[in-house]
């Protein structure tokens, strides 16, 4: 039997082993991808992180300096797969979880070819990025154009010669646009709400060094403002490219979908586009919960990354529900430490 079984090897579940493996060797990662890189493999060609190599790296080991200013996704992914080596951890990919059982002695974690593995602890470090969360919107189903999330984008060459819209004004949202604008295609940007910039001096860096402020706080009792936030976008360089270029413009307000486009309701203006590519953010997903008969989404009662629902159990990584910026690469450590701390007291 295992000590820890960790769920997910992407930036939340390497986290927890490389605090977890000063404790124990007995502990093992399974993981459903293909290779190494978590959730990151899903994301678009052009994304670029928004920060530093020194504030994109996991506990321990630092990143090695990009050649830009912000790291590309392809580096960040290579950093991932040098940092398994690095530590050497056991990872068996590619094993999708279907179901976690309480046992007597912990859990029995079942996987689709129906292997089961034993474990007194389990730590679910994956299910941020696996449920797409696409807002409704009046008559979305009459619309006959392509509709995508941004999880599904991939490239602007696959709008050549199409009419986008672009919904939603967070950093994804922004840098989608960009990159389309930035490549000839012709593309709209909106949401029901105005997008907020960062100054171009401030990145993610200053935002988890505020996070962590609170995240400590928290810790005792206390509770800090923040002047900046996590949903802010930062003006990483395809976005300042587009805004130097005067290509970084908003529309703001509702609108609804007809066949051929949509229709704005506050100026009853029609507007043509081929396809919609929803930024619109991601829901926790934790199916593989569901077996045990608790709340598998953001109800589900923890003390930071303890379940209180059921013993032996952790999430990790899932933001503010998991602690502060703990669904970011910089901020995830801060949860995983104190993970390890006590799943070493258990054991």
């Amino acid at each position: 039997m295992l000590d820890v079984l960790i769920i997910g090897a992407g930036q939340a579940g390497l986290s927890v082993a490389y605090f977890l493996k000063r404790y124990t060797s007995n502990y093992l990662l399974l993981d459903n991808r293909e290779s190494p890189g978590g959730a990151w493999l899903k994301t678009w060609d052009s994304l670029r992180l928004f920060s530093p190599t020194q504030f994109s790296s996991l506990s321990g080991w630092p990143m090695p300096q990009s050649e830009e200013a912000y790291p590309t996704k392809d580096e960040f992914i290579e950093y991932l797969t040098l940092y398994e080596q690095r530590y050497k951890f056991p990872i068996e990919r590619p094993v999708s979880v279907e179901a976690v059982n309480k046992t007597a002695s912990g859990f029995e974690v079942l996987s689709s070819s129906g292997q089961a593995y034993q474990s007194k602890m389990v730590v679910c470090a994956t299910g941020t990025a696996s449920g797409p969360l696409i807002p409704s919107y009046p008559n979305a189903k009459t619309f006959e154009g392509q509709q995508i999330h941004s999880v599904d984008y991939k490239t602007p060459a696959d709008f050549t010669n199409q009419r986008v819209l672009v919904v939603g004004a967070g950093n994804s949202g922004a840098q989608v646009f960009s990159d389309l604008v930035l490549n000839g295609v012709e593309a709209k940007w909106t949401s029901l709400h105005e997008p907020s910039y960062l100054p171009d001096d401030i990145d993610g860096r200053y935002l988890f060094e505020s996070s962590t402020h609170r995240y400590l706080a928290s810790l005792k009792g206390e509770k800090l403002e923040n002047k900046y936030g996590l949903n802010q976008i930062v003006m990483v360089e395809p976005v300042k490219q587009a805004r130097d270029q005067g290509l970084l413009e908003f529309t703001n307000g509702p609108f609804e979908f007809e066949q051929n486009g949509v229709l704005w309701t506050s100026t009853l203006h029609r507007e043509s586009f081929d396809a919609v590519i929803w930024c619109t953010g991601f829901r926790a997903e934790l199916p593989y919960l569901a077996s045990l008969g608790v709340p598998i989404d953001k109800s589900h009662k923890t003390k930071l990354t303890k379940s209180l629902e059921v013993d032996g159990l952790w999430l990790v990584g899932f933001g503010s529900w998991t602690g502060y910026a703990s669904a970011t690469i910089y901020g995830v450590g801060k949860t995983c430490k104190q993970t390890a701390l006590e799943i070493k007291e258990r054991l």
